[in-house]
């Protein structure tokens, strides 16, 4: 059957149209994407803005018909950390339902964790053991861990890449007392719950997916998309560490420039970065291979087991 994913993030709005069958990959048969950077469509009180809930509303009706285009029997949507954490969440949601007839699930950041986690396996397999997956999105890092199918610990925090770079980089390029209070705050928010995961003792696979991952394991040197999606990627910590200083002098037209990087995700890039050496220092980890599947995947294949279940 052709499935759609309808995923509403801090940074971008997806639609991932698959064909879906239970005991095979899900294959992608269309994508549909707009850089609606909700965060950004925040005001002082954390309410979305008019604007940024007419952006919302406009695209969650372009991918609608996008969908019914390419013939979707079911769409699923969701949203994550930006509406998450609006104040206004669900008079928004409503808006979007009444305007355009989707009801979109706000999705709690564990969940977010727990079907990232999901997706990983069902990639890599048992032979990976010990799971490990970490997570940088727009407006939160997910981190999750354990040796079964589901995992043992399972958390999100207030930590994504777009997040960060607005509340420490919002004056421009960050100074050296600016980046000193940013590296502890988040390395001691990130290592405050990090015994739950090393508490299991060390991970026999560590794993990062999404797009800012990708992104720092391409500028690190990682075969590009256009190779598929079965070219083994990975991000090394040693070489993270020799292009943070660069990328902190460069300046955003630069970055755009840089392989892998989204003119729109170019703000963010810095922030995603030290939020990636922190996770890779506090962990131990050499590096981290990259996982071409994550929460949108999780999705499906949980409908998917679902569906099996119910025979």
């Amino acid at each position: 059957m052709r499935l759609g994913v309808l995923d509403i993030g801090s940074n971008t709005g997806h639609l991932l149209v698959v064909d879906a069958r239970g005991g095979a990959a899900p294959m992608p048969a269309s994508k549909y994407k707009e850089p609606l950077r909700l965060a950004e469509h925040l005001d002082a009180d954390g309410a979305v803005t008019d604007s940024g809930i007419a952006a919302l509303t406009t695209f969650v009706g372009h991918a609608l018909e996008a969908a019914e285009d390419k013939g979707c029997e079911e769409i699923f949507s969701f949203a994550t950390s930006a509406i998450r954490d609006a104040v206004n969440a669900e008079a928004v949601l409503a808006h979007v339902r009444e305007r355009t007839g989707v009801d979109i699930l706000v999705l709690p950041g564990e969940d977010e964790a727990r079907l990232t986690f999901l997706a990983v396996r069902r990639w890599f397999g048992w032979s990976s053991g010990r799971l490990a997956v970490f997570d940088i999105g727009g407006g939160s890092l997910e981190i999750a861990s354990g040796s079964d199918a589901a995992p043992d610990v399972a958390w999100s925090l207030p930590l994504g890449a777009g997040r960060v770079a607005r509340q420490y980089f919002s004056g421009g390029r960050p100074d050296g007392s600016t980046l000193r209070t940013m590296r502890r705050e988040i390395r001691a928010a990130i290592a405050r719950d990090a015994g739950h995961v090393l508490r299991g003792g060390p991970p026999d696979h560590a794993v990062a997916t999404s797009k800012t991952f990708r992104s720092l394991s391409r500028i690190c040197g990682a075969a590009p998309s256009s190779d598929g999606p079965l070219v083994k990627r990975v991000l090394p910590a040693d070489e993270l560490e020799e292009w943070i200083p660069k990328l902190i002098e460069m300046s955003q037209a630069e970055i755009a420039m840089l392989p892998g990087v989204s003119q729109y995700r170019t703000h963010q890039i810095v922030a995603g970065a030290l939020l990636a050496s922190a996770v890779m220092d506090i962990f131990d980890l050499a590096e981290l291979d990259i996982c071409p599947w994550a929460l949108r995947e999780g999705v499906i294949l949980e409908r998917l087991d679902k569906m099996s279940v119910l025979g």
